[in-house]
């Protein structure tokens, strides 16, 4: 309500209340609704088929007005490097890629995943990461994405977008929010929070993602499923923001910690840390990009497992032994 009523005191006043203070790191529908057109604002649609939301011939049927497209898995957010999926790019790249979508330094930035499953929201989760990354703060999430929108019952437009101007967009690395495999060792004998986004089958070592080379989870880690903090309504998928404390208690996690979220290839450990830093408010939240697909390419880094029948969780070293 609050929102609402900033809003209209702000529109009376004359001022655009996309430019007037910072943007909160969620937004509804109907706050982007309200700005739709504000100097400045950039609405990056980011659907790419993850949970079947579609590609950009599926942008080009339905989208939210004067939003532009960026396929998550396809335009350059992330990149394999000595056999890694999912890493963070260059600086130079991802500067290049934005500043290709017509973005710069002064643009508010909402981002604007399908809203059609949790690890659709992820895709949206890591990409606002990365501007955070790149030091641009003024960037949020669309809760619900396009799929919420339209369910809402707002506009919706069709057709391609228009090809933006290049933008010169200059990022400036901000280091506390990357973790390295060398620092989550550091991180472990520190006694950091490590925090595992994955499904508990993963975590408890029961399955294993392709890009990782053996099961398991780094020893010490924290399970936070991160398809434990969406909900759907109306076919859409949203933040449960009646359920994020208690998930968060029940994983023994505390606010006051230094705390690395991972997964298998950063995309899923992307939603825990958003959920961590933006909305539960950790004072220290970074994200191991490397996440498992690099932690397990290293025979002498130690992998947890649950034994079987008695939930008990092993450590053991020497994968290729």
């Amino acid at each position: 309500m609050w929102q609402s009523m900033l809003t209209t005191a702000l529109l009376v006043l004359g001022i655009s209340p996309a430019l007037a203070a910072d943007v909160p790191p969620l937004v509804t529908a109907d706050w982007l609704a309200q700005r739709l057109g504000d100097d400045n604002l950039v609405v990056l649609d980011v659907r790419s088929g993850i949970d079947d939301g579609g590609d950009r011939g599926s942008f080009e049927a339905g989208h939210i007005p004067g939003s532009l497209y960026s396929s998550y898995t396809d335009d350059g957010w992330r990149e394999t490097r000595d056999g890694v999926s999912g890493l963070l790019p260059p600086i130079s790249s991802l500067e290049r890629l934005i500043g290709g979508l017509g973005i710069d330094n002064d643009d508010t930035v909402v981002i604007v995943p399908a809203g059609t499953g949790p690890t659709d929201f992820g895709s949206a989760a890591r990409v606002y990461w990365t501007f955070k990354v790149l030091s641009h703060d003024e960037v949020a999430i669309l809760d619900g994405g396009f799929t919420g929108w339209q369910a809402q019952g707002h506009e919706v437009a069709s057709g391609t977008s228009e090809r933006p101007e290049f933008a010169d967009f200059q990022g400036q690395l901000r280091e506390d929010l990357l973790t390295t495999a060398d620092e989550v060792t550091s991180a472990r004998e520190q006694g950091s929070q490590l925090v595992d986004a994955r499904p508990a089958d993963y975590f408890r070592g029961e399955n294993q993602s392709p890009a990782a080379t053996a099961p398991g989870t780094i020893p010490g880690s924290r399970n936070l499923p991160h398809q434990t903090l969406l909900g759907e309504s109306q076919q859409a998928w949203y933040l449960d923001q009646d359920v994020i404390q208690s998930r968060i208690r029940e994983a023994g996690l505390q606010g006051d910690r230094p705390t690395v979220s991972f997964c298998n290839t950063g995309h899923w450990a992307a939603t825990d840390w958003f959920v961590l830093s933006e909305i539960a408010g950790f004072d220290n939240v970074s994200l191991y990009d490397g996440s498992m697909a690099e932690w397990t390419q290293d025979e002498e880094r130690p992998l947890a497992v649950a034994k079987r029948g008695l939930g008990k969780v092993l450590e053991f070293f020497g994968l290729g032994s």
